[in-house]
C-alpha cells in the first residue's frame, strides 16, 4: 500500500495548478484513454512473449492509467482512486458467492452458469437494462461482435445448432455478391460486415476466440511472408521480377519450409 500511496502522491503533484507538469494538466479522460487501451495491449504483447520484467513494467504503466483517471475524477469531486478499489472489491465479492458467500452458497459451489446470471442481474438492475448494456463501444470490432452475440445468446436469441450460423454465413456473402454487383461502396461495407458479425458467431459456437485465431493468422501470414522474402533476396531478385504464378510458387515453397 505504501507504493500505491506514493504513486498517487506522484500523481497528484503532477497534476498540481500551480507546480504541476504542463502536458499532464492539460489531459482529460477523452485524451488520456487511447493511451490507456495502448497500455492494455502492451501488457497483452508482453505475456505473450513470456517477458515476465516486461510484464512487470507495462502493468505500472497500466496501473498508472488507473491512477492517472482516479485523479481527474477526484479533482471533479467524482471518485477517488480508493473509491476504484472498494467497487472492484464489492463485484469480486458480489459474484464469487462460492466463496465469500454464506455456509449454503460455499457448500453449492460454483453453479454453472452463476457469473452471467448475477452480470445480468446487475445490468437489470441499472437503468439500462438491455442484456447487451455495458457492451463497451471502445472494444476492438472482432471481440464486441463476440460479446454481443454472446449477451443475445443467453436470453435465448442465438442458432440452435452449428449448421444454422454456417447457413446465416452462406446467406451473407450471397448478399455481399449481390452488393459488389450495384457497386455502391456503403451497401458493400455493409454486407461485409454482416458476414464477419455471422463468422464471430460461428467462432463463438466452436468455442474459439476471433480475436485470438485471427492474431494466430497474422503471425503465420508474417512468417511465412518474411521467409518468402529472404528466399527472393538471395535469389538476387526482387518482387517485380515474378510473375504473380511464380510468387504463388515461392509462398508454397515458405508455408512447406516454415511448416514441415
Amino acid at each position: 500500500m505504501a507504493n500505491i500511496d506514493k504513486l498517487r502522491e506522484v500523481m497528484m503533484r503532477l497534476r498540481d495548478p500551480q507546480t504541476g507538469c504542463a502536458w499532464d494538466l492539460q489531459q482529460d479522460f477523452r485524451s488520456i484513454a487511447p493511451y490507456t487501451i495502448e497500455e492494455a495491449y502492451e501488457v497483452a504483447d508482453a505475456i505473450g512473449r513470456d517477458d515476465m520484467p516486461g510484464l512487470r513494467d507495462e502493468l505500472g504503466d497500466l496501473l498508472l492509467q488507473v491512477v492517472f483517471h482516479a485523479r481527474m475524477a477526484e479533482e471533479t469531486g467524482h471518485f477517488d482512486f480508493d473509491d476504484v478499489a472498494a467497487s472492484v472489491t464489492d463485484k469480486l465479492v458480489r459474484r464469487h458467492p462460492h466463496v465469500f458467500g454464506d455456509a449454503a452458497e460455499r457448500d453449492a459451489g460454483i453453479q454453472k452458469g452463476s457469473w452471467e446470471r448475477i452480470k445480468a442481474d446487475e445490468r437489470a438492475a441499472a437503468a439500462d437494462g438491455s442484456a447487451l448494456a455495458g457492451v463497451a463501444r471502445a472494444l476492438p470490432a472482432l471481440k464486441r461482435a463476440q460479446k454481443l452475440g454472446k449477451r443475445a445468446a443467453h436470453v435465448g436469441f442465438d442458432w440452435p445448432d452449428l449448421e444454422g450460423v454456417r447457413e446465416k454465413i452462406r446467406e451473407e456473402l450471397d448478399e455481399l455478391d449481390e452488393a459488389i454487383g450495384t457497386r455502391r461502396t456503403g451497401q458493400i461495407e455493409e454486407e461485409f460486415g454482416d458476414m464477419l458479425f455471422a463468422i464471430v458467431n460461428l467462432a463463438r459456437h466452436l468455442d474459439i476466440d476471433p480475436e485470438q485465431a485471427l492474431s494466430v493468422a497474422n503471425a503465420k501470414f508474417e512468417q511465412r511472408f518474411r521467409d518468402m522474402e529472404r528466399a527472393i533476396r538471395a535469389s538476387g531478385k526482387s518482387f517485380k521480377d515474378y510473375s504473380l504464378a511464380a510468387l504463388d510458387q515461392e509462398w508454397r515453397a515458405a508455408k512447406q519450409r516454415i511448416d514441415s
